[in-house]
């Protein structure tokens, strides 16, 4: 072979390995950069949830006290007319939907809470009806500074689909008859939550199958579709009702030694190449 074509073939050798180490090192940052973020979102967990509970009804919320994972309570009444269901909400592989209702509070503000899940209905099964109350409700929960989002490849360019009606009636129904044209939600799970609290009746049922459903809601859409003046926070709702729902809530993965894994595995790589350029290059200069 011509010497000529053979140190084309040793430089583009030697330069791949290079290239592959180079990719390997930068993977390897890659995820203790990812790494070091889970530790943050775990610590910004921990350091939320050991907060004091704040009261949403105080007229004035000081913006650093409302941050993620911080436990609230909120005293209002349950606008069932401006429910959305949130599509695709998945709860350990089950296809499911989050039911999400704004309270009304006495001083004419309002917050949007998410109140469970349930069980998507398949084929021919009716929507469910959830048990509601148009009492006075204490609703305790989480704070989340937005909805969570799923990914929608057409949201950029697709109007929204979140409509109520101008003159809006109450979905809900109040004699016992209702449930002769839908179902009621009952959950044999330890997940669902049976107890009463003492503010709630159950002499009304939500119809699900009239509500909106959309695949992410956001504050400002809401407000505007509603007219409410909304807290710019959302309640995860965690006390119990005698609503059927489930509440077990996503959080984000904080698993950081998995990433820390990639990381040597990765870093494994480029040193197998580097080791390799180092016996390419030597068997290269023993050669006569």
């Amino acid at each position: 072979m011509p010497r000529s074509a053979l140190n084309t073939r040793t430089i583009f050798a030697g330069l791949l390995l290079v290239a592959v180490a180079a990719a390997c090192v930068a993977l390897g940052f890659w995820q203790l950069d990812r790494a070091a973020e889970r530790r943050r979102i775990a610590q910004n967990i921990e350091q939320g949830r050991s907060a004091s509970t704040l009261n949403l009804n105080a007229r004035v919320l000081e913006p650093q006290l409302i941050k993620n994972w911080t436990p609230a309570q909120v005293e209002g009444t349950w606008r069932d007319d401006l429910s959305v269901l949130l599509d695709n909400r998945n709860l350990e592989g089950r296809p499911g939907l989050w039911l999400a209702t704004p309270l009304a509070l006495a001083d004419g503000r309002a917050v949007l809470v998410l109140r469970g899940w349930f069980a998507r209905p398949l084929g021919a099964q009716p929507a469910p009806f959830i048990a509601t109350s148009s009492e006075m409700q204490v609703i305790q929960g989480e704070l989340v500074q937005r909805v969570p989002k799923l990914f929608e490849l057409w949201s950029s360019n697709k109007a929204s689909r979140l409509t109520f009606a101008k003159s809006p009636t109450d979905s809900r129904s109040v004699t016992p008859s209702t449930a002769s044209h839908g179902i009621a939600i009952s959950v044999d799970t330890p997940q669902a939550t049976t107890s009463l609290d003492s503010r709630t009746t159950t002499s009304s049922k939500l119809e699900t199958g009239t509500l909106p459903r959309v695949q992410n809601l956001s504050l400002a859409e809401l407000s505007e579709q509603s007219g409410l003046n909304l807290l710019p926070v959302v309640l995860m709702q965690t006390s119990r009702a005698n609503d059927g729902l489930i509440r077990v809530w996503p959080e984000p993965s904080v698993d950081a030694d998995k990433n820390l894994g990639y990381a040597t595995q990765w870093f494994g790589f480029a040193a197998i190449c580097l080791f390799a350029l180092l016996v390419f290059a030597w068997r290269l200069k023993r050669r006569p």
